[in-house]
Formats: structure tokens, sequence, C-alpha cells
């Protein structure tokens, strides 16, 4: 790899960092940049990318729990369901392509920004601590979440805050703090049956993820320290959502 393929690499990451923690779909820069940059094909691709997710996750899970902001514990409840459904994910990864699962994102994608832009202050609120979701509701939707993780992670973090801010009542930052800490448990689990089954390619998947820690970092701190964290992360998503509409639809390409 040249230096401007390092640089590009790794600037990548740090900004796919930033965003994973916010907002999410921060994976639709970095699996581009392996497979259009790097060279990687999809499936390694998607192996690759996972040592970033999970460095970027991590390393903002930590900053976030050594402030007191996560609390492990009191959200076990939301954990298990979606590390269940995430194993269930990534080993179906390992036998089927997930390209023909893309029209399903896509179509959620489009649901999603109407959601978003028509009543902005449901993702505004402040955590709303006293709500108690139903098990019959919860174990479902993030077993159902955790499975789509694990399976192609590209776009999980937007659907996790839906359902986080929209059907559990957390506020978007209370909401990443324990999407990070999430992705961090379940990415683990991907990372091992990937390598099991031979599909990381470590000097790529390493490159990016050196760019997603500091982006992880970069963004928790943010986070914690700007009051207005919460309107700069909804802003963040709803770019976010265009964003990966107009490419997974094609208009870019229309258009230029």
């Amino acid at each position: 790899m040249d230096a401007l393929t390092i640089i590009l690499s790794v600037g990548g990451g740090i900004l796919a960092g930033i965003i994973n923690t916010l907002a999410g779909n921060g994976s639709a820069i970095t699996l581009l940049i392996l497979t259009e940059l790097l060279g990687l094909p999809p499936n390694v691709a998607n192996a690759s990318n996972r040592l970033g997710v999970f460095s970027g996750s991590a390393s903002a899970a930590a900053i976030f729990y050594r402030n007191g902001q996560l609390k492990i514990r009191s959200n076990f409840h939301i954990v298990l369901p979606a590390l269940i459904g995430a194993a269930v994910g990534v080993w179906l990864a390992t036998i089927v392509s997930n390209d023909q699962f893309l029209w399903v994102f896509k179509i959620m994608l489009v649901v999603m920004l109407g959601v978003i832009l028509v009543n902005p202050k449901k993702w505004l609120i402040k955590t709303v601590r006293e709500n108690s979701v139903s098990p019959f509701i919860l174990w479902p939707l993030f077993l159902a979440i955790g499975f789509y993780g694990g399976f192609i992670q590209m776009g999980m973090g937007i659907i996790f805050l839906a359902a986080m801010v929209l059907g559990a009542r957390y506020s978007i930052i209370d909401a990443n703090v324990i999407k990070t800490w999430i992705v961090s448990l379940y990415t683990i689990l991907c990372i091992a049956i990937f390598q099991y089954k031979g599909l990381i390619s470590w000097p790529q998947g390493l490159l990016l993820a050196l760019g997603q820690v500091g982006g992880g970092l970069l963004a928790a701190n943010f986070a914690i320290n700007n009051p207005k964290a919460n309107l700069w992360a909804y802003r963040l998503l709803v770019v976010i959502v265009i964003w990966a509409i107009l490419r997974l639809f094609g208009i870019f390409e229309i258009l230029f």
C-alpha cells in the first residue's frame, strides 16, 4: 500500500468511527474503502470490517464507562437478545451473500427518514428511566436487530437508535452509549467466527481499525462534554440516512 492509500484508509476510519458513535452506518464508508480502495472481495471486506467496528465501539464504550454514562447491569435485558441474534446473523453471513438482503435495508431507510423528519421532537427527548418496555416486544425486536448487525452490520446503528429512541424512550446520546457496548460485545463473536472461517484480512482491517479508534474516542468525548450533543447527533443521523439512501438507490451515479 502506498502512502496515499494509507492516509485515505485511516482518514476514512476516523470518519467512520465518529459516525458510528454518534449515529450509525459508518460501515458504508469502511466497506467502500475495503472493496474499492484496498481491493478485498465483498465477503472478506465484510469480515475484515469487524476489526474496525470493534475497535471504534470499544474505545467509545470505554470512555462512556469511565465517565459513568454506561450502566452495564441496568441494560443487560437489551444486550442479551441482541447478542443471541448477532450469533445467528454472523453464522449465516459465513454461508450466504448479504447482497440479497440489501433491498430490505433500502426500504427501511426511506421509512426511517420520514419518521426522523416528520417529528424531530421525538428524537430530542431525554431518557425516560421509568419507562418499561414489555419483554414480548423487546426480545423479538432486539433479536432481529442483533441478527442484522451480526449478518451485515452496515446501518445497524441507525436501526438500533430508532428502536431505542422511539421504542424504549432513550435519548439519542444514551442510546448511543448502549449501542457502543452491545456492538463491542457481539463483534468479538463475529471476529472469532469470521477468523475461524479464514475470512479476515488483518492488514487492511487493522489499518481501518486504527482510524476508527481515534474516531470513536473523539465522538465519545464530544458526546460527554457538549450540552447540545443530542441535537448534533440528530442532525448527523439525518445527513447519514439521506446519504445512504442516495448511495444505495444509485442517485449519485445518475447525477454524476
